[in-house]
């Protein structure tokens, strides 16, 4: 955050990566919404945009290109975003996204670091994206299992953070993206001083996501367990599946919100009265030795 004088402060972030799906048009809808996702976290309003795109010399047509860079300028558009600009670069690999710039009032931004002991913590979207990426790229997910993760991965957190940033007693807010709900978690608990106890249960997933889990594991996902599997403590009936769930890398996942037991019920009504599926999903927690525990 950059705060000018007298004014509103400025965020900036950036976000790329490679298709996840083979429609063109939709993986750069799927690009925009993530990388506009950081400054909808700390309750900002995003404004510009420059795309930044790595294309291979030979082998992908110049409509495809075009196509990705349609479906992410009208994901820009939706959420009110110019685009200024950009760069790209040959690779071998395709990549594609946006460092945006956004506006914020420095005296209501949000961060992950603080959340407060009796705090109830709510998602705002469900999970598994990246279980259902790499059944994808295996040909292993279903028509209507693809259907839904595209659709949940190309919608904006503009209206949950529009509706969060109104909530006085909203102390905490982060994406959940490639770290997965264990990593983002984790970095909550540990910049806020606390402990943050999951209900596994009460975890929202996209339906099908659990009956693949198994055969669709990403590197991401193990590189996640790796780094913070040592600070969660996992209840014994917490299932194999559920785990891997925790640590699934997200794309364009939704904002885990800690707020005040006070403020917690009519948070969620609100999200729910604007169209969000919002979840109470866990509670914070006296700072304990385990930074996540999962029940």
């Amino acid at each position: 955050m950059y705060a000018w004088e007298g004014g509103p402060a400025l965020v900036q972030t950036v976000d790329f990566f490679t298709p996840i799906v083979d429609d063109p048009y939709i993986y750069g809808q799927i690009a925009a919404a993530n990388s506009l996702s950081d400054v909808y976290a700390m309750g900002g309003r995003p404004v510009t945009a420059l795309a930044i795109a790595a294309f291979p010399q030979d082998g992908l047509h110049t409509d495809d290109i075009a196509q990705i860079f349609r479906g992410g300028f009208d994901k820009l558009r939706e959420a009110g975003v110019a685009l200024l600009g950009g760069h790209t670069v040959q690779d071998k690999e395709i990549k594609f996204g946006y460092a945006v710039t956004g506006a914020v009032d420095p005296k209501r931004i949000l961060t992950n670091t603080g959340a407060k002991s009796g705090d109830r913590l709510i998602l705002t979207k469900p999970l598994g994206t990246g279980i259902v990426g790499t059944a994808i790229k295996f040909g292993r997910a279903s028509a209507d299992l693809i259907d839904r993760a595209v659709e949940q991965m190309r919608t904006l957190n503009r209206i949950a953070a529009e509706t969060i940033t109104k909530v006085d007693g909203v102390h905490a807010c982060t994406d959940i993206t490639g770290f997965g709900l264990a990593g983002h978690a984790s970095e909550m608990a540990a910049g806020s001083h606390a402990t943050i106890e999951i209900d596994s249960q009460a975890l929202p997933i996209i339906p099908g996501v659990l009956e693949i889990a198994a055969a669709n594991k990403s590197g991401g996902l193990s590189t996640n367990r790796e780094h913070f599997g040592p600070g969660i403590e996992f209840a014994e009936g917490v299932s194999a599946d559920l785990r891997d769930l925790i640590f699934d890398p997200q794309t364009s996942g939704g904002l885990l919100v800690s707020v005040s037991a006070d403020s917690a019920n009519q948070t969620l009504a609100d999200l729910k009265k604007a169209g969000i599926q919002a979840y109470f999903v866990g509670t914070v927690l006296k700072q304990g030795k385990k930074t996540l525990v999962i029940r």
